[in-house]
């Protein structure tokens, strides 16, 4: 896989795919401009060698359709302080007025196209709509690590018609979550909270192997231990996740659970502890949160650590009457000087923003899903676009 330094960038046009996906309050500012503070290495380095550079991004899931709460402008507007100089902000992504100011640009000069998910040829692949983006540019440089699972016209699509390498932050992750992957430090321990036991699944089975110490919490423990029997509330998995389950085995050494819980009836009443485990709470009482013991029984996992890789809230952290667990395994994380501390997720990075510690991890990722897939042993579309370049 090539990189940005490999490239002559001085008077070419290089069109960057950036992960502008950033998280807006309920008034539609940007809430957390992490994502886009990653890519400015990238920009200020085609900027210091006269390229012209065009930025692609998305945000939110408009579908094909053009979203008005979900254009580019407050972006363009936040680039434009952290470089401290003007962002050209355009209207569309495609079209002959497009062609006008991509030909009319000066070295040093950055243009931002509009959310480029408003066309539907980017989810779809449309050879034509990626031809059309290639049209525009020299180069392509990819610095969407979070969307690099996504077989996407803008990641894996636009290799195919552009020499195209990697950007530094997407550099950066490749070359990090590898390190995982091949030769971890050890003992290695993996953190996995969150929602959504389907797009963990495959992480939790490959690294029930692989690493030295499992930690599991949230929702996803929620589902196990349903799908296991121990615990009868919440909804019943699907078909194709319970038999996944079926196959972990709870007696290996490495695998935590929670055994103990905070329930409450509804996610705003009263708050009680299951000292006695989650297959203790009642048919009408909600699992919200890992307890006292299960947080003494991870901290002690987590203290012997040398690597950490943590993705998912361990519960229901937005309501702070349910946030202790996730807080102090985060803190916990984070006072292990020895270890090498790894972050990923949207609401992982959200939770640790909140309480302070981002910037106490030694690695953030941008990368939610593409993380996990990463880590899972996947194959990504983006990645796989940029090695063909050979």
């Amino acid at each position: 896989m090539r990189t940005l330094r490999e490239f002559n960038v001085k008077n070419k046009r290089v069109l960057v795919r950036c992960d502008f996906n950033v998280p807006l309050d309920k008034k539609g500012e940007i809430q957390d401009d992490f994502k886009i503070l990653q890519t400015i290495p990238t920009i200020k380095y085609l900027i210091d060698n006269e390229a012209k550079i065009i930025l692609l991004s998305h945000l939110g899931r408009p579908k094909g359709e053009v979203i008005e709460e979900l254009r580019l402008n407050l972006v363009a507007e936040r680039l434009s302080k952290i470089l401290v100089r003007p962002i050209k902000k355009l209207d569309d992504c495609i079209g002959k007025e497009i062609e006008k100011e991509i030909e009319k640009m000066q070295p040093k000069e950055v243009i931002l196209l509009e959310n480029i998910q408003f066309n539907p040829g980017e989810r779809m692949n449309d050879p034509g709509f990626t031809k059309s983006l290639a049209s525009y540019a020299d180069i392509f440089i990819l610095e969407a690590f979070g969307q690099s699972h996504r077989d996407y016209a803008s990641i894996s699509g636009l290799p195919k018609y552009l020499p195209s390498g990697a950007g530094f932050s997407l550099e950066k992750e490749v070359k990090i979550l590898s390190k995982v992957l091949g030769k971890p430090w050890r003992p290695l321990v993996i953190i996995i909270g969150g929602v959504k036991i389907e797009t963990k699944i495959k992480m939790i089975k490959q690294f029930l192997e692989k690493a030295d110490h499992l930690l599991i919490g949230g929702k996803i423990a929620n589902a196990i231990l349903i799908a296991k029997g121990i615990c009868v509330i919440g909804p019943w998995p699907e078909k194709k996740i319970v038999e996944e389950i079926e196959k972990l085995s709870l007696t290996s050494t490495k695998l935590h659970l929670p055994i103990d819980a905070i329930v409450s009836p509804d996610k705003t009443g009263k708050v009680y502890t299951r000292m006695s485990g989650p297959g203790k709470v009642r048919n009408d009482e909600l699992l919200l949160d890992i307890g006292p013991e299960t947080i003494n029984v991870f901290s002690q996992v987590i203290k012997k650590a040398k690597m950490i890789v943590w993705s998912g809230p361990l519960g229901f952290f937005e309501n702070p009457l349910f946030e202790k667990g996730t807080k102090e395994i985060a803190q916990i994380i984070t006072r292990n000087h020895k270890a090498y501390k790894i972050v990923g997720g949207g609401d992982t990075l959200f939770a640790v923003s909140k309480f302070g510690f981002t910037e106490k991890f030694d690695h953030v990722s941008t990368g939610g899903g593409a993380m996990l897939s990463f880590l899972s042993g996947e194959e990504l579309p983006g990645l796989k676009a940029l090695e063909r370049q050979f």
